[in-house]
Protein backbone atom coordinates (compact mmCIF):
# COMPACT_ATOMS: atom_id res chain seq x y z
CA UNK A 1 0.00 0.00 0.00
CA UNK A 2 2.12 3.01 -1.55
CA UNK A 3 5.13 3.99 0.08
CA UNK A 4 3.90 4.63 3.56
CA UNK A 5 3.09 0.71 4.17
CA UNK A 6 -0.43 -0.47 5.64
CA UNK A 7 -2.11 1.69 8.16
CA UNK A 8 -2.17 0.86 11.85
CA UNK A 9 -5.74 0.95 12.69
CA UNK A 10 -7.27 0.44 16.49
CA UNK A 11 -10.87 -0.49 15.71
CA UNK A 12 -14.53 -0.76 18.04
CA UNK A 13 -18.36 -1.92 16.39
CA UNK A 14 -18.42 -4.56 13.32
CA UNK A 15 -17.57 -4.21 9.93
CA UNK A 16 -21.23 -3.30 8.50
CA UNK A 17 -22.58 -0.43 10.69
CA UNK A 18 -21.51 2.94 9.69
CA UNK A 19 -18.02 3.75 10.32
CA UNK A 20 -16.98 7.10 11.82
CA UNK A 21 -12.96 7.39 11.24
CA UNK A 22 -11.29 9.64 14.04
CA UNK A 23 -8.30 10.90 12.84
CA UNK A 24 -5.73 12.15 15.44
CA UNK A 25 -4.02 15.83 15.91
CA UNK A 26 -0.17 16.33 14.70
CA UNK A 27 2.49 14.99 16.87
CA UNK A 28 -0.18 12.07 18.71
CA UNK A 29 -1.43 8.77 17.48
CA UNK A 30 -4.36 6.33 17.29
CA UNK A 31 -4.49 5.35 20.92
CA UNK A 32 -5.13 8.67 21.61
CA UNK A 33 -8.18 9.41 19.49
CA UNK A 34 -9.83 5.88 19.84
CA UNK A 35 -11.17 7.28 23.30
CA UNK A 36 -13.45 9.78 21.62
CA UNK A 37 -15.48 6.45 21.29
CA UNK A 38 -16.56 5.70 24.64
CA UNK A 39 -19.12 9.08 24.38
CA UNK A 40 -20.04 8.69 21.07
CA UNK A 41 -22.71 6.39 19.45
CA UNK A 42 -22.40 2.64 19.90
CA UNK A 43 -24.63 1.98 17.46
CA UNK A 44 -21.78 3.04 15.16
CA UNK A 45 -18.53 1.43 14.10
CA UNK A 46 -15.00 3.13 14.75
CA UNK A 47 -11.79 2.97 13.65
CA UNK A 48 -8.55 5.00 14.84
CA UNK A 49 -6.03 5.37 12.43
CA UNK A 50 -2.03 6.25 12.39
CA UNK A 51 -1.18 9.30 10.04
CA UNK A 52 1.91 7.54 7.94
CA UNK A 53 4.51 10.12 8.86
CA UNK A 54 6.12 9.72 11.60
CA UNK A 55 7.17 13.24 13.62
CA UNK A 56 8.54 13.89 17.31
CA UNK A 57 7.48 11.15 19.07
CA UNK A 58 4.07 10.89 17.09
CA UNK A 59 2.69 10.87 14.02
CA UNK A 60 1.25 13.58 11.56
CA UNK A 61 -1.06 13.56 8.55
CA UNK A 62 1.10 15.89 5.76
CA UNK A 63 4.24 17.79 6.02
CA UNK A 64 3.50 21.65 6.73
CA UNK A 65 4.71 25.23 5.26
CA UNK A 66 3.60 26.14 8.83
CA UNK A 67 0.63 25.43 11.05
CA UNK A 68 -2.14 24.66 9.09
CA UNK A 69 -0.61 24.74 6.10
CA UNK A 70 -0.27 21.63 4.16
CA UNK A 71 2.39 21.15 1.59
CA UNK A 72 0.28 19.68 -1.34
CA UNK A 73 2.07 16.96 -2.30
CA UNK A 74 2.38 15.98 0.89
CA UNK A 75 -1.14 15.96 1.64
CA UNK A 76 -2.20 13.98 -1.98
CA UNK A 77 0.06 11.24 -1.15
CA UNK A 78 -1.50 10.67 2.31
CA UNK A 79 -5.16 11.34 1.03
CA UNK A 80 -4.66 8.77 -1.31
CA UNK A 81 -2.89 6.22 0.88
CA UNK A 82 -6.06 7.20 3.16
CA UNK A 83 -8.76 6.25 0.79
CA UNK A 84 -6.46 2.96 -0.57
CA UNK A 85 -6.60 1.62 3.11
CA UNK A 86 -10.42 2.91 3.16
CA UNK A 87 -11.56 1.27 0.08
CA UNK A 88 -11.40 -2.03 1.55
CA UNK A 89 -12.76 -1.98 4.80
CA UNK A 90 -15.84 0.26 3.62
CA UNK A 91 -16.89 -0.45 0.08
CA UNK A 92 -19.78 0.99 -1.77
CA UNK A 93 -22.62 1.49 -0.24
CA UNK A 94 -21.03 2.10 3.40
CA UNK A 95 -21.90 5.32 5.18
CA UNK A 96 -18.59 6.77 6.32
CA UNK A 97 -18.30 10.23 8.53
CA UNK A 98 -14.70 11.37 8.97
CA UNK A 99 -13.54 13.14 12.70
CA UNK A 100 -10.85 15.22 13.12
CA UNK A 101 -9.02 16.63 15.78
CA UNK A 102 -6.33 19.66 15.11
CA UNK A 103 -4.12 18.44 12.00
CA UNK A 104 -6.44 15.84 12.01
CA UNK A 105 -9.45 17.93 11.22
CA UNK A 106 -7.21 19.43 8.34
CA UNK A 107 -6.95 16.19 7.00
CA UNK A 108 -10.54 15.29 6.96
CA UNK A 109 -11.11 18.72 5.73
CA UNK A 110 -8.68 17.66 2.43
CA UNK A 111 -10.76 13.94 2.09
CA UNK A 112 -13.80 15.91 2.04
CA UNK A 113 -13.16 18.13 -0.30
CA UNK A 114 -10.96 16.22 -2.46
CA UNK A 115 -14.39 13.45 -2.92
CA UNK A 116 -17.27 15.33 -1.19
CA UNK A 117 -19.69 12.47 -2.85
CA UNK A 118 -17.35 9.68 -1.04
CA UNK A 119 -18.27 10.77 3.10
CA UNK A 120 -21.81 10.96 4.52
CA UNK A 121 -20.38 13.61 6.82
CA UNK A 122 -16.82 15.46 8.60
CA UNK A 123 -16.71 16.80 11.60
CA UNK A 124 -13.45 19.72 11.96
CA UNK A 125 -12.97 19.75 15.32
CA UNK A 126 -10.35 22.92 16.47
CA UNK A 127 -8.55 22.85 13.12
CA UNK A 128 -8.76 24.39 10.12
CA UNK A 129 -9.05 23.33 6.48
CA UNK A 130 -6.36 23.11 4.11
CA UNK A 131 -6.32 26.26 1.87
CA UNK A 132 -4.00 26.34 -0.95
CA UNK A 133 -3.02 22.82 -0.77
CA UNK A 134 -4.14 21.12 -4.08
CA UNK A 135 -8.34 20.81 -3.12
CA UNK A 136 -10.98 22.42 -4.36
CA UNK A 137 -12.06 24.88 -1.98
CA UNK A 138 -14.39 26.96 -4.29
CA UNK A 139 -18.42 28.27 -3.27
CA UNK A 140 -20.49 25.26 -3.37
CA UNK A 141 -18.14 22.64 -3.30
CA UNK A 142 -19.51 21.19 -0.34
CA UNK A 143 -23.41 21.66 -1.44
CA UNK A 144 -25.85 19.85 1.14
CA UNK A 145 -22.94 17.92 2.57
CA UNK A 146 -23.33 17.41 6.54
CA UNK A 147 -20.67 19.00 7.99
CA UNK A 148 -19.89 19.83 12.15
CA UNK A 149 -17.60 22.27 13.22
CA UNK A 150 -16.51 23.08 16.60
CA UNK A 151 -13.81 25.57 17.54
CA UNK A 152 -12.28 27.12 21.08
CA UNK A 153 -12.73 30.97 21.31
CA UNK A 154 -9.31 30.48 23.35
CA UNK A 155 -7.27 28.55 20.66
CA UNK A 156 -3.90 29.96 20.40
CA UNK A 157 -2.94 26.65 18.86
CA UNK A 158 -4.09 26.96 14.96
CA UNK A 159 -3.32 30.49 13.22
CA UNK A 160 -6.50 32.70 13.91
CA UNK A 161 -7.08 33.80 10.31
CA UNK A 162 -7.39 30.03 9.11
CA UNK A 163 -9.64 29.22 11.73
CA UNK A 164 -11.74 32.32 10.93
CA UNK A 165 -11.82 31.40 7.09
CA UNK A 166 -12.86 27.95 8.07
CA UNK A 167 -16.05 28.79 10.05
CA UNK A 168 -16.48 31.17 7.09
CA UNK A 169 -16.39 29.12 4.86
CA UNK A 170 -17.88 25.98 6.03
CA UNK A 171 -20.83 27.75 7.28
CA UNK A 172 -21.53 29.97 4.34
CA UNK A 173 -19.48 29.30 1.24
CA UNK A 174 -19.26 25.65 1.07
CA UNK A 175 -23.12 25.51 1.17
CA UNK A 176 -22.54 22.36 3.75
CA UNK A 177 -25.58 21.45 5.96
CA UNK A 178 -23.41 23.08 8.70
CA UNK A 179 -23.81 22.66 12.51
CA UNK A 180 -21.07 24.87 14.19
CA UNK A 181 -20.00 26.26 17.55
CA UNK A 182 -17.63 28.35 19.75
CA UNK A 183 -16.84 27.34 22.92
CA UNK A 184 -14.82 29.10 25.59
CA UNK A 185 -12.08 26.46 25.38
CA UNK A 186 -8.26 26.24 23.98
CA UNK A 187 -7.16 23.77 21.66
CA UNK A 188 -9.24 20.77 23.43
CA UNK A 189 -12.16 19.31 22.76
CA UNK A 190 -15.41 20.60 25.03
CA UNK A 191 -17.18 18.22 26.83
CA UNK A 192 -20.43 20.28 25.77
CA UNK A 193 -18.83 19.73 21.90
CA UNK A 194 -18.00 16.33 22.51
CA UNK A 195 -21.99 15.74 23.30
CA UNK A 196 -22.96 17.76 20.42
CA UNK A 197 -20.93 15.66 18.27
CA UNK A 198 -22.31 12.50 19.30
CA UNK A 199 -25.70 14.01 18.91
CA UNK A 200 -24.27 14.99 15.07
CA UNK A 201 -23.52 11.37 14.38
CA UNK A 202 -26.53 9.98 16.21
CA UNK A 203 -28.48 11.82 13.53
CA UNK A 204 -29.42 15.31 14.33
CA UNK A 205 -27.78 17.10 11.36
CA UNK A 206 -29.94 20.03 9.72
CA UNK A 207 -31.36 19.62 6.70
CA UNK A 208 -30.16 21.57 3.28
CA UNK A 209 -26.94 23.83 2.59
CA UNK A 210 -26.45 27.06 4.28
CA UNK A 211 -28.08 25.89 7.45
CA UNK A 212 -27.82 28.60 10.16
CA UNK A 213 -24.35 28.43 12.42
CA UNK A 214 -25.48 27.03 16.13
CA UNK A 215 -23.19 29.19 18.40
CA UNK A 216 -22.59 28.81 22.19
CA UNK A 217 -20.64 32.74 22.62
CA UNK A 218 -17.87 32.43 25.20
CA UNK A 219 -19.39 34.40 28.88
Amino acid sequence: MSGFGTPVVVTRGDAESPLVVLLHGRGSHEGDIIGLADALPGSLSYAAVRAPIAENGGFAWFANRGIGRPVPQSLRATMDWFREWLDGVAPQGRQVFLVGFSGGAAFAGGLLLDEPARYSGAAVLYGTLPFEAGVPTGAGRLAGVPVFVAHGTRDRVIPRELLDRTWRYLTADSGAAALARLDPVGHGIAPAALDALAAWLGGERPPGPQSPPRVTPER
